[in-house]
């Protein structure tokens, strides 16, 4: 990272309590490793996932971050590479259900504080008998430090493709870290061939639902880094940014209920009113692959 560049006077630990309470979140749903890891995140306490719980807007937060997981697995499942880069992961576990398949390289990253955890949840998590066919990495990584990704880049096989995926950052960055971001992953994808899978598309919102309201311990965080004010006012100006980067979108992930393991928790709460107002507010969020 340039020595004169503001984001390090950031300090982006504070941000890492929000993966503990995403994989408790996610502890109720059928994500891989996902209740597994949230029982000893809960310690010395139990996990005990309340499914008779009547919140709406709890529910709406589960099945948001649910499919928000599984939208990224839908744009690597038609891409044929088999070095994935994730950045920022939290505790999040796609790269121990990747490496399952063959010939799969697999390097999950986050800032130390969460990695040093995680590694040892992964020890913890990791068949017996892992596939000797392929590799998981759990690597730091402040992906804003351009020399420090690219490090971690060489890890792969000289020349061959990479995708990089992430759910969970641009919405902390401002926008001359979103321009640093999308410099270092469009200079390696320019020299090595591959793909972006991005959820962070998100919206700024304006509408309130009954019910979705944050309360306050989400409000301050959102306050304290931002979070809306990052956020895009339109799919039209985020495409401009990506574009006006070096990317062009390949493809936007679709809706896919099926897999949502939750969704039933969230009708079986929500009011009538609350499902009318639901299906006609605008989509705030939407994952690419560029």
């Amino acid at each position: 990272m340039p020595e004169n560049d503001q984001t390090n006077k950031r300090d982006y630990s504070t941000i890492s309590p929000s993966a503990k309470a995403l994989l408790l979140l996610k502890g109720l749903t059928n994500i891989p490793f996902a209740r597994q890891a949230a029982e000893p995140m809960m310690q010395p306490e139990k996990y005990e996932p309340d499914f008779e719980k009547k919140d709406f807007g709890f529910w709406a937060r589960v099945v948001h971050f649910e499919s928000r997981y599984w939208s990224i697995d839908q744009l690597l499942a038609d891409v044929p590479i088999k070095n994935i880069l994730e950045i920022s992961s939290g505790f999040s576990f796609r790269g121990l259900a990747a490496v399952k398949r063959d010939g799969v390289h697999y390097i999950d990253t986050d800032l130390p504080e969460v990695i040093a955890l995680k590694q040892e949840y992964v020890k913890a998590l990791q068949p017996e008998n892992p596939n000797s066919n392929s590799e998981l990495e759990v690597l730091p990584l402040n992906a804003l430090d351009e020399k420090a990704f690219e490090e971690i880049v060489g890890h792969f096989p000289a020349n061959e493709p990479i995708v990089i995926v992430n759910e969970g950052l641009l919405m902390y960055l401002g926008m001359d870290e979103k321009k640093q971001l999308f410099k270092t992953i469009h200079n390696i994808l320019d020299k090595r061939g591959g793909y972006w899978i991005t959820a962070d598309i998100y919206l700024k919102q304006r509408q309130q639902i009954s019910g979705l309201e944050m309360d306050d311990k989400l409000s301050r965080f959102f306050e304290q880094h931002k979070v809306r004010e990052q956020m895009f006012e339109s799919f039209e100006e985020a495409e401009k940014l990506f574009n006006d980067n070096g990317f062009i979108i390949d493809k936007k992930a679709g809706p896919d209920p099926d897999k949502l393991s939750t969704l039933k928790y969230l009708l079986k709460s929500a009011t009538a009113e609350q499902m009318k107002l639901l299906g006609g507010t605008r989509k705030i969020q939407e994952t690419w692959r560029v």
